[in-house]
């Protein structure tokens, strides 16, 4: 991750003394003049710069090729980088990109060289808190034709803290730096164009008295950003804090098609039943990889849940060797389907879904008066209404796990739903979508164990001969088992508190 903080001097401001900025012990040491020379690769009418994405080759460093790419927090993004020469940027990062390209052509379109002088903020210990460089700027065209130039001054952390850029940037500013809006070189050397709205419209909060229209619109554009911001990720195959690219990415599929479900009434059927189709496609693709990983976790998680009875190890790891297998081939297949023309084309569309969803004239009421009866039809169907049992009625706890899955798919539907139309309905949608979370984390783990024992046995299955396999699979299997009956014994209560009048009385 890279954090840095840009100010804008001009040719003659004098850079300030900065050792005050360094801690007790440290100091302040002057790198190397350098040059740089930077080629910006893009699409003819930019879309990675007004993206806020950039893919560059810059002459002489180690890796010269970098993608950068935006994060949710001003000044912060992510940078991969890879070795090779100039010319076209390797396949890797090429397709890191592909979500904001979406298949245009990439080519060389701004030179920038870069006249920079470093100075580096070293700790007691030797480390480098920060580093602070003075660039002149000089932008060609990729035929070399000098465009402009400027100065500007960069605060990028390193080991240090906030607190140390915040001092850095009270001295620049006293010495007559702008601190502005973080905008990269080369964007400010493409001109207005590089700064034009990006393809992807993104959320933009609702208005005081929303349209239902609204409410459709911002919820479309929330669902296509978290799965166009997850696509690099997920080639990358990044860890997120405990969670993973593919089950964010997933997620995002299935919340997104649901949330087209929930506002069917407000959507052109012919618009919105393609799009389903195909995130349901791409979920699917993701969901081999997803139900690999988490049969993974589930495996060590399960074996060591009981140390006073260890299970056999080698078995453990003959176990986990296998789904691992069924684990990379599944992240082959997500790869192949990122790298399919039927992907790019999802893509296209879910662009122009944020930017226009095709809204039916129901779509022009308030959304106070249309919304609760849309989350009220998933709701019936898992509770019950109009003189009809729901799902949950038809729950047996000695019944097929089927059935209790059917449940969960009923409550997630009700549960994206409520959520959908929070930012318009405020605390009461709200706090139902919170409750039924707690229901849906029963009614998951109970399908993740019920897999898992299933899994268990069929993988045991496979090598007969591996009486040893046989019964670490069978005791996996029976913990399993046990954590299913305390789900189905825990669900009552979780249901109780889920269907209280303060947290539904808002449904018709």
């Amino acid at each position: 991750m890279e954090e840095e903080r840009k100010y804008e001097v001009d040719d003659t401001f004098v850079l300030p003394d900065l050792s005050g900025t360094a801690p007790a012990g440290g100091r302040v040491r002057a790198r190397p003049p350098a040059i740089l020379v930077a080629t910006y690769v893009d699409t003819p009418d930019l879309r990675l710069a007004r993206a806020g994405v950039s893919l560059r080759h810059r002459e002489g460093d180690e890796l010269p090729w970098t993608v950068k790419l935006p994060t949710d927090a001003p000044g912060v993004r992510q940078e991969i980088s890879r070795p090779g020469p100039l010319g076209d940027p390797p396949a890797a990062l090429a397709a890191l990109v592909t979500v904001h390209s979406r298949g245009a052509p990439l080519a060389p379109a701004v030179v920038v060289r870069t006249e920079r002088h470093a100075y580096e903020v070293v700790g007691p210990d030797g480390d480098v808190l920060a580093e602070v460089v003075d660039d002149r700027v000089t932008t060609r065209t990729p035929d070399g034709a000098v465009t402009g130039g400027f100065r500007e001054l960069e605060v990028e952390r390193k080991a240090g803290d906030r607190a140390l850029l915040d001092r850095i940037g009270s001295v620049l500013g006293d010495a007559g730096a702008r601190g502005g809006s973080f905008v990269p070189k080369h964007v400010r050397a493409l001109g207005p164009a590089a700064g034009g709205e990006p393809d992807l419209v993104p959320p933009t909060g609702l208005p005081s008295r929303p349209t239902a229209g609204d409410v459709v619109t911002e919820a479309v554009r929330r669902g296509v950003r978290r799965l166009v911001e997850h696509d690099p990720l997920v080639r990358l195959r990044a860890p997120l804090d405990g969670d993973t690219a593919v089950h964010r990415m997933r997620v995002a599929c299935r919340r997104l098609r649901s949330d087209l479900r929930t506002f069917g009434p407000l959507v052109r059927p012919g618009w919105a039943r393609p799009l389903r189709d195909e995130l349901r496609w791409l979920a699917g693709v993701l969901g081999a990889a997803r139900d690999a990983e988490v049969l993974r976790a589930r495996l060590r998680r399960t074996a060591a849940a009981d140390p006073i009875s260890p299970l056999d190890s080698a078995a453990v790891d003959r176990l986990d060797a296998r789904l691992g297998e069924r684990e990379r081939q599944a992240l082959v297949a997500v790869d192949e389907a990122l790298a399919s023309a039927r992907y790019l084309a999802l893509v296209d569309a879910l662009v122009l879904a944020a930017r226009a969803p095709r809204l039916t004239p129901l779509a022009a009421d308030p959304a106070a008066r249309v919304l609760p009866r849309l989350v009220a039809r998933p709701w019936r169907r898992l509770a019950g209404g109009k003189g009809r049992p729901g799902a949950v009625a038809e729950l047996d706890p000695l019944g097929p796990d089927e059935r209790w899955h059917a449940v969960r798919k009923r409550g997630k539907q009700a549960r994206y739903a409520a959520s959908a139309v929070a930012p318009a309905l405020g605390g009461r949608a709200g706090k139902l979508a919170s409750a039924l979370t707690r229901v849906q984390d029963l009614l998951g783990e109970h399908q993740d164990a019920a897999v898992a024992a299933r899994t268990w046995l069929e993988l045991a299955a496979e090598r007969p001969d591996d009486h040893a396999l046989a019964v670490t699979a069978g005791r996996l299997a029976e913990r399993e088992r046990a954590t299913v009956h305390r789900a189905r014994a825990a669900f009552p209560a979780a249901w109780h508190r889920a269907t209280r009048r303060k947290r539904t009385g808002w449904l018709p």
